[in-house]
């Protein structure tokens, strides 16, 4: 039953597909928007319109979208660093941060309506394998403070450290805005030391907790204050983050109906309400609909947001990565088929419109998918239904969550993280290739320590060079060389025992098996000029599906290079689009005229006896 383009015959499986959904999304959507920097309201914004317009739009029917571990793990890093080009400031800063969220979305459209979505599967495995193992560990070791109830910005002691370095950051602030008002002249310094002489102590502090808190970001940052949190451990944090860490594991073992992450939070924070007078919150969510951002437009600066471009098409990147692998998980369970490319401009469309509102980016979601199908969902309704079950728990219950306890949500969080690990991929490490090991341990080790943009394009490049290199191979060990002799009782001859007596040792043939391309080019070219003094040389064509550019111009450079010595170059069984492109390069009929292109073996089997049998005198031959 459809009604106004909805298939309303599965409502009470897309019911509470939905429903179960949007409660396995609540908590993880908080602690994310937490993990992010842009605190919990963001994630559970993003939670709302990403699952409600990415289902709507979107092109995979059981898909149920929000805040994911990978995009918020590259989103933190975008907020941090707009955060602290704008001295700190979260509100100077909100405009450029969800200006790129949208940039992000955006991209997402465009990369779907270019039809890009076809190829995301062809990402090499090893590279979505350290990736995912690497968000893991960042997730982990980012939440490991807040679970010990440490933040570098509250420790004096720290935040003191970086006073230096606030000074020299605000007197260089005020040097470049002289500069930039033409009045930093030296009959001028004289404002110049007077403006730096009314620097507050409290300008100081701030901009010290400011570089403290970027210095401690991140994973490298994380561990280089660890010593510090273990000797300033809130046990009252760590008690709380440890009891929802026991909760989570253990209520599985009773039941997989309820949620366990939810009955952590639910259990934790009541204990917590009633009878802990003192504990650090989440922070506060507003209550009622979440309000327009129109600051981004206003409040708009090119020079803020040009930095993070490339950042904003990483984040494109990695949501439809991220999305699309789940949606490959959603079609193996319903044995359906998802439209790649209209799933990307959902998603782009759901990003686009949650930045608007303040809300994180995201993607389509495994674990919730998964959930939403083994509850009956059926129709892209779930996903509808998931986000406006967030959105009235947000107008009715926004005050409440407001007293969550952080570290319940680093509990949670320090699941995802062990969760989000491949450990199948890490199970098999013994077996998979050298190869395939180096690019995910180099993945996992770039993605943990330098970044998630480079990680990925490092990772895809030497996935491809690495499987050039192996095609090649296979290719080169393929490609037989073998005198006609040898090959009479693969096929059959006119007159077999007279022609192999008296040619069989007169010709090569090159057999090529698999395509020619720019990886095997040039040990094609070797392979050719290492050929013995014969008359003719025959080149099978019949297994070479592909030949490119580089393919093209060996191919050439061997033919003149062969006719160039008198020796007679044919084909046989050219084909397909091996057979377009050397016509439209000329090689046919410019350097082998098409009487000499074969249709078959035999027809080229018998052209061979009679030409062989009219040369005067035999080229002299050679035997392998």
């Amino acid at each position: 039953m459809k009604k106004f383009g909805f298939d309303f015959s599965h409502l009470k499986g897309d019911l509470f597909g939905g429903i179960t959904a949007g409660i396995v999304a609540l908590p993880l959507a908080l602690a994310f928007g937490l993990q992010s920097g842009l605190g919990a309201a963001a994630g559970l914004y993003g939670a709302i319109f990403i699952g409600f317009f990415a289902a709507l739009f979107g092109g995979t029917n059981t898909q149920i979208s929000g805040p994911t571990a990978p995009m918020t793990a590259v989103s933190m890093v975008v907020i941090a660093g707009i955060i602290a080009a704008n001295e700190g400031d979260m509100q100077r800063a909100l405009p450029a941060i969800l200006l790129v969220f949208i940039l992000a979305g955006l991209m997402q459209i465009g990369l779907g309506l270019i039809k890009v979505g076809s190829y995301i599967r062809y990402i090499p495995y090893p590279v979505v394998s350290g990736f995912m193992t690497g968000i893991g560990v960042i997730i982990i070791i980012s939440q490991v403070l807040p679970l010990l109830g440490y933040y570098p910005k509250e420790d004096m002691e720290f935040v003191n450290q970086f006073k230096p370095e606030a000074e020299e950051v605000l007197l260089e602030r005020i040097l470049k805005e002289e500069a930039a008002e033409e009045i930093l002249v030296l009959e001028d310094f004289k404002e110049t030391v007077r403006r730096a002489g009314e620097i507050s102590n409290e300008e100081i502090m701030r901009e010290a907790k400011t570089l403290a808190s970027d210095g401690s970001s991140g994973v490298i940052g994380s561990l280089s204050v660890m010593n510090r949190a273990v000797q300033n451990i809130k046990y009252v944090d760590l008690i709380l983050g440890l009891a929802t860490l026991l909760i989570i594991y253990g209520f599985k073992r009773i039941t997989k109906i309820v949620p366990s992450n939810l009955v952590a939070l639910l259990v934790i924070s009541g204990i917590a309400y009633a009878f802990i007078p003192n504990y650090r919150t989440i922070g506060e969510i507003p209550s009622g609909f979440p309000l327009l951002q129109l600051e981004i437009f206003t409040g708009f600066k090119l020079g803020q947001v040009a930095p993070y471009i490339f950042t904003a098409a990483s984040l494109a990147a990695l949501g439809a990565i991220d999305s699309l692998l789940t949606s490959v998980v959603a079609d193996n369970m319903t044995k359906t088929k998802h439209d790649p490319n209209k799933e990307l401009v959902g998603q782009g469309i759901g990003n686009s419109i949650a930045a608007l509102f303040g809300g994180i980016p995201g993607a389509g979601a495994t674990i919730r998918t998964v959930v939403n199908i083994e509850s009956g969902g059926k129709t892209k309704l779930s996903g509808m239904i998931a986000g406006l079950l967030l959105l009235v728990i947000l107008l009715s219950l926004g005050p409440l969550a407001s007293k969550i306890p952080a570290a319940v949500l680093a509990g949670i969080l320090l699941t995802v993280g062990i969760g989000v690990m491949d450990y199948k991929g890490l199970k098999h490490i013994r077996i998979l290739a050298v190869s395939e090991v180096a690019v995910m341990l180099l993945v996992l080790a770039l993605t943990v320590f330098v970044g998630l943009i480079e990680a990925v394009a490092i990772g895809l490049i030497l996935s491809s060079i690495l499987f050039m290199k192996t095609i090649s191979d296979v290719v080169e060990h393929r490609a037989k060389t073998a005198p006609l002799r040898d090959f009479s009782r693969e096929l059959p001859w006119a007159d077999e025992g007279d022609t192999i007596d008296r040619v069989g040792d007169r010709i090569f043939i090159k057999h090529l098996d698999g395509p020619l391309f720019f990886g095997f080019a040039a040990r094609f070219q070797e392979m050719i000029r290492a050929l013995p003094n014969v008359e003719v040389v025959v080149i099978r064509m019949d297994k070479v599906p592909y030949i490119d550019q580089s393919g093209i111009y060996a191919m050439e450079d061997a033919i003149m290079e062969l006719q160039g010595q008198g020796i007679k170059v044919v084909f046989t069984d050219v084909h397909g689009q091996p057979l377009d492109l050397l016509e439209r390069f000329n090689v046919i009929p410019g350097l082998i005229e098409r009487e000499y292109c074969f249709d078959n073996f035999r027809e080229c089997s018998d052209w061979l006896e009679k030409y062989l049998n009219h040369q005067s005198t035999p080229a002299p031959s050679e035997v392998v």
